[in-house]
């Protein structure tokens, strides 16, 4: 395992050498999104439509922040459950997308696709989103600002500390640590 440094947007050379484990500090411009907002984003696409960023390099967050207080750039944010994007993720990565940021395990179906596509799977460590917050150096609602909290947003972040879970060689995080604890018996 390795400390890697990588800007956004991200591409196929950046990311071809990252193996699950790795610790990454990201920077340069990442999105949030949700279920709600990706719901939207697919659409989009299958009806022919504008997105509202581009997604070629792209790094989606998952998360919906709590409103900034005064002074801040943003509050908390912390990642939510990534499984529940699942359904929407493999389109997003045919149409660009390099990486995702989450927590918790993703599916056969995107693993796949992130190999397929050369596409990558953070984990933001739960827990800590005072911290990751700390990373946020600009943030502003681009689309979807019914959405709330939900909505997405185009943040500027510098070093934000994540670890790879799903490479681009189908390798799994958690996968590796059943096994290494089951070794450990």
């Amino acid at each position: 395992m390795k400390t890697v440094e990588l800007r956004t947007p991200l591409d196929d050379k950046q990311i071809s050498n990252l193996e699950s484990g790795d610790k990454v500090f990201l920077s340069g411009e990442i999105y949030t999104a949700r279920d709600a907002a990706h719901k939207r984003l697919v659409e989009l696409i299958e009806n022919g439509g504008e997105l509202p960023f581009d997604l070629k390099g792209a790094v989606i967050y998952y998360v919906g922040p709590a409103p900034a207080r005064p002074g801040q750039v943003m509050n908390s944010a912390g990642p939510t459950t990534s499984y529940r994007m699942d359904v929407f993720t493999p389109l997003l990565l045919e149409h660009g997308l390099k990486g995702t940021i989450g927590k918790g395990p993703r599916s056969i179906r995107v693993r796949e696709s992130m190999v397929e596509n050369r596409g990558v799977y953070f984990a933001a460590v739960g827990g800590a989103a005072a911290g990751i917050a700390s990373s946020v150096r600009q943030a502003e609602v681009i689309a979807y600002d019914d959405l709330g909290p939900e909505a997405i947003r185009r943040l500027v972040v510098e070093r934000m500390p994540l670890f790879v879970v799903n490479d681009t060689k189908g390798n799994d995080l958690f996968e590796q640590g059943v096994a290494e604890y089951r070794r450990e018996d």
